[in-house]
């Protein structure tokens, strides 16, 4: 991954449950949407195989609505 090499924090994450998470920085600098349906991917899934595309879109949505619940909720402590 040329000079800037692969960090953890940076351009990868563990997970909860122990999984390896590449983050949209990561992602960025590949170049294209890989179509595997990762977490933060920054090309809106646009390789991903069609019947799926939809469904990691809706979750993303989800997640969004989920977390500016959360942040609301967080906010009024």
């Amino acid at each position: 991954m040329g000079k800037t090499g692969f960090t953890e924090g940076l351009h990868y994450y563990f997970n909860d449950a122990g999984q390896m998470v590449l983050t949209a920085l990561y992602l960025l600098e590949q170049g294209l949407c890989c179509g595997n349906g990762c977490l933060h991917c920054p090309y809106n899934y646009e390789n991903a195989p069609e019947s799926r595309r939809e469904i990691l879109r809706a979750e993303r949505r989800q997640r969004a609505k989920q977390n500016a619940t959360k942040s609301r909720h967080e906010g009024n402590r």
